[in-house]
């Protein structure tokens, strides 16, 4: 059984889950990006989220990871919403983003698998942190790739909600088998993703070299 359902009536998550889609939805206001590369309007921000593998697998993890440990965790998805959106359109980069990104996969199915291995919810803001820093770096990289106006974030923002909510509603009815066997797929992915990324940078090396 989902630490969470142990802790919170399915009301509260609810709310919770209502709240951070409403804030997430207050981000259509942002600007779009000067990097912007992909499809303008609303069909195109709605269509990116779920086209792009790391992306879609991203907002997965964190309905995952948000029904199994806590719906606390859909507020700290918006916050790292809110930052790595504003950074990315701000003009901010990491190194070997597209890396991290891949890695943030990783990152939330293994949250999910120590969990469920340790047999006692995680600290709240240890767990809200890795949720955190994973939204935001996905995030950023939207803020680099954003194309049109408020429309094109209001439809990224509506497939992001979305994907989080079904997944965490569905997972919610499941129960853990199905949760965890999610879990070991993002784990795997990410990393699958992750060599795509690594690919590239020794294939620079050498070309350096």
């Amino acid at each position: 059984m989902p630490f969470a359902s142990l802790k919170s009536s399915s009301g509260r998550d609810l709310a919770l889950a209502g709240c951070a889609g409403l804030g997430l939805s207050l981000l259509g206001a942002l600007p779009a990006s000067a990097h912007g590369v992909a499809g303008a309007g609303l069909a195109g921000g709605f269509s990116h989220p779920l086209t792009g593998l790391d992306h879609l697998f991203l907002l997965v993890g964190v309905g995952a990871a948000s029904s199994f440990v806590s719906a606390q965790l859909l507020l700290f998805a918006l916050a790292g919403a809110v930052i790595g959106a504003f950074f990315g359109v701000s003009g901010g980069g990491l190194p070997v983003a597209e890396l991290l990104a891949a890695l943030a996969v990783s990152g939330l199915g293994v949250l999910i698998l120590m969990s469920r291995r340790s047999g006692h919810p995680p600290s709240i803001p240890a767990a809200g942190t890795v949720v955190t820093v994973a939204v935001a770096i996905h995030a950023m990289l939207h803020g680099h790739e954003a194309s049109g106006a408020s429309s094109w974030w209001a439809g990224a923002l509506l497939a992001s909600g979305l994907t989080v909510g079904v997944t965490f509603l569905l997972l919610r009815r499941l129960g853990t088998a199905w949760t965890v066997r999610l879990a070991v797929l993002l784990t795997v992915v990410g990393a699958l993703l992750a060599l795509g990324p690594i690919g590239l940078l020794a294939g620079a090396g050498a070309g350096a070299a």
